[in-house]
């Protein structure tokens, strides 16, 4: 027999957020997330989003051993924005039995219900910087940590419980080249030219001035994409804490116009999977030396995040992120690149990688569910 229990306790959330090293212990394509990163996402006191979310979730167990997890947001700001009455689910993980899959999406569903909810989409987390989408083709490919990883059963199962396709993001692995592209390079310095366009310079200690006017910037960027709501400067605050630490500068690009406005930015850094994985996705006792030594050893770049000033996208101003972060990768030896997921409809951002050898790798999804009334 299967209960599904919500998690109240410290010790409850820290099996929450430890449940996918269990599933997937022997599986080398998982890679853990930030273990203290996900246990701050479910602190009201600690995560901003409480301010306008209602979040709660939940583990089956069986014969007292935890058998998967889920959990369940009501975000108030997307809901307004959208005008519609969607919970979203999270952190969904379980083993390969109905029974268990059926608890857990009922309670997430029954919390769904009891708060007006008329339909249930996901999974997907406290805004868009958090990791979305189920996976559905690439389970043979190392994940990031900041993406989910999950078995291919879990898509029978989503449709078996009435689950469809609302939206899917698509993933490239991009093959970094020998030397410079003399064409990006070209095409780099004219748009510079044309749009009086600079590079800002700056040093590690004057990170902080440019943090608020990136997440701005990607406030009004990505405003139009899938359940996107703003960030409040409590967020913003938050995910700087989380960014800051990965700034390498050789791979992180500003650029601003005449009028010194940031008008781009792409932040890139070396990825941390293997030395997450070796963790459990702790920093502490050892788990800080790993990410410290990957992020200056590697072959292989996780691309975080890419903004456009909205009225200039379209204008080329992407080559010049691209141009200054390739030059680097090249010189430093990066022969890999990772986007992460990309709307695939989003024809924009995908366009910007026309230049390199790539391959569409994984796909992941977003289902939804209409509730009965």
């Amino acid at each position: 027999m299967v209960t599904v229990k919500e998690v109240t306790t410290k010790n409850e959330l820290r099996k929450f957020a430890d449940y996918p090293n269990v599933l997937y212990s022997d599986n080398p394509y998982y890679i853990p997330h930030l273990y203290a990163d996900d246990l701050e996402d479910w602190d009201p006191k600690k995560n901003p989003a409480f301010e306008h979310c209602r979040a709660k979730c939940f583990l089956a167990y069986r014969d007292g051993e935890v058998v998967g997890r889920i959990g369940a947001i009501l975000s108030k700001k997307a809901n307004e924005k959208y005008a519609n009455k969607r919970m979203r689910f999270t952190c969904v993980d379980f083993i390969d039995d109905e029974e268990v899959s059926n608890a857990l999406f009922a309670a997430v569903e029954s919390f769904a219900a009891e708060c007006g909810c008329t339909e249930v989409h996901g999974p997907l987390g406290f805004t868009d910087l958090d990791s979305e989408g189920m996976l559905v083709e690439g389970f043979d490919q190392k994940a990031q940590f900041f993406t989910y990883y999950n078995h291919p059963y879990y898509n029978e199962h989503m449709a078996r419980l009435g689950y469809a396709k609302d939206v899917d993001w698509i993933e490239y692995r991009i093959e970094i080249p020998n030397a410079p592209l003399d064409k990006l390079d070209k095409m780099a310095g004219f748009v510079m030219r044309s749009n009086r366009l600079h590079i800002l310079d700056i040093k590690r200690h004057q990170v902080g001035q440019v943090v608020q006017r990136v997440f701005k910037l990607l406030n009004e960027a990505y405003s139009v994409l899938y359940g996107v709501v703003p960030l409040s400067d409590e967020q913003v605050i938050r995910y700087a804490k989380k960014f800051v630490p990965l700034i390498n500068f050789d791979y992180t690009c500003f650029v601003e116009n005449e009028n010194n406005e940031l008008v781009a930015f792409g932040l890139t850094a070396p990825s941390m999977a293997d030395a997450l994985k070796k963790s459990r996705g702790r920093l502490f006792p050892f788990g800080a030396f790993r990410v410290l030594h990957a992020l200056k050893h590697n072959d292989t770049l996780d691309l975080f995040l890419v903004a456009v000033r909205p009225d200039l996208q379209g204008t080329g101003i992407n080559a010049i992120l691209l141009n200054k972060v390739l030059k680097n990768a090249v010189k430093n030896g990066i022969k890999y690149a990772e986007t992460g997921p990309m709307l695939e409809y989003n024809a924009k951002v995908q366009a910007q990688w026309k230049f390199f050898d790539k391959t569409q790798h994984k796909r992941r999804r977003c289902y939804v569910k209409a509730l009965d009334a």
